[in-house]
């Protein structure tokens, strides 16, 4: 049914949308008159116009949008209100929570560690984090730092997941829960995503630095990268003024708001950063290997590097992409799109969703943040790459 919804909704919004009247519009906070190339200009008044028509056609409450070539952001927009039905717009400093696009940050932060010499990937968890430990003395002894980036600790699917939903703290569930956990495959081979495991890379910081994670990721990449309102705990969203909050579907064709909940905070590397789409293109300049001040090509280059693959995943574009074309790096998806390589990682939480991707050799990258879970998310990636490989073509 999904996989039917997301053709109808292509094939309406290619033949609705690809001939409607419309400009590029400058990005606000960007501040510049630099002319697009005319290639450029038309790929990006194509994607907006169709991205335009699936807001309307999606009925989605609210988005903002944000396109990234080479250095420059050269397209950025909010969509909608706030709150459904509210006078207050969207716009390029509106705060969304954008869920597991928190791990990118969480995998590019260890890189950043790891050049610094702060930390080393090699090294064992327990290094830093002795009394981490599986039912499985041997293999919790064999745990590197990657490995819990790259989902292949060994244990099962979201293990301890409904325990972060319940509020308990990542070192409460590695202490009192890890020891009792199975172990379904051996590290670094058995993939399965993870939620609480990938959160240990959290104390493993705090026990190197004395810092606490949302510290860390402020003073080395929040702050230096410009990402003026971006943050990683409840109080400062709590606190935002200018912030849309989560929806719901009522059932009849509407959506409603709902509150932001605290929860995922207290697993902030796997979905706990908040950002405005202005701050996600200042995150995909970095990407981008344009913040060279930063992160290094070749720090950026390791954290990008396929660890596993993930074909027995059904769930990331199955209506684009064939299942043995995805594989994960170290907070990031790795999708090979007909010999092209895509960076890509989806994010829920909260009612919000969010999508990143990005082609480092093209130099093309895009941001999307939703404030309700709307199917317009899984057409809107796809959509992007096939329009920049049409314009190719042509």
């Amino acid at each position: 049914m999904k996989v039917l919804l997301f053709l109808l909704l292509s094939s309406l919004l290619f033949s609705a949308c690809a001939n409607a009247p419309g400009q590029v519009v400058a990005p606000p906070a960007a501040k510049t008159s630099v002319q697009l190339p005319p290639y450029l200009e038309a790929f990006v008044a194509n994607y907006t116009r169709f991205f335009a028509g699936s807001m309307r056609l999606t009925n989605t409450p609210g988005a903002a949008l944000v396109i990234v070539k080479d250095s420059q952001i050269v397209f950025m927009q909010g969509y909608g209100p706030r709150i459904a039905g509210g006078r207050d717009s969207i716009d390029e400093h509106t705060v969304f929570r954008i869920g597991s696009l928190s791990k990118g940050f969480a995998g590019v932060l260890t890189g950043m560690m790891v050049q610094d010499s702060i930390l080393c990937w090699e090294d064992p968890v327990q290094k830093y984090y002795p009394s981490f430990t599986l039912r499985d003395r041997k293999q919790a002894a064999r745990i590197r730092l990657w490995h819990l980036l790259s989902h292949t600790s060994g244990l099962p699917y979201h293990a301890f997941t409904n325990l972060i939903e319940k509020d308990f703290s990542i070192p409460r569930i590695v202490t009192d829960y890890f020891p009792q956990a199975p172990i379904s495959g051996k590290e670094g081979v058995f993939y399965a995503y993870q939620n609480a495991a990938l959160c240990v890379i959290e104390e493993v910081m705090m026990r190197q630095t004395g810092k606490t994670y949302p510290q860390i990721l402020a003073e080395k990449i929040f702050a230096p990268a410009g990402m003026k309102c971006a943050s990683c705990d409840y109080e400062s969203i709590r606190r935002e003024g200018n912030k849309t909050l989560p929806h719901f579907a009522t059932g009849a064709g509407t959506w409603r708001a709902d509150s932001i909940s605290s929860l995922y905070y207290n697993a902030a590397a796997a979905g706990g950063v908040n950002a405005s789409i202005s701050d996600m293109g200042e995150w995909l300049k970095l990407l981008l290997g344009h913040r060279p001040d930063m992160v290094a090509d070749s720090t950026l280059d390791r954290v990008f590097h396929p660890v596993v693959k993930t074909d027995k995943e059904r769930r990331i574009f199955p209506h684009w992409l064939s299942r043995d074309a995805a594989s994960y790096a170290l907070g990031w998806r790795v999708l090979d799109n007909r010999g092209e390589t895509i960076l890509y990682h989806g994010g829920y939480v909260n009612g919000y969703k969010s999508e990143i991707a990005f082609d480092r050799q093209e130099g093309i990258g895009i941001c999307v943040l939703f404030n309700a879970n709307t199917p317009m998310s899984r057409a809107c990636i796809p959509a992007f790459f096939e329009q920049w490989e049409a314009m190719k073509r042509n």
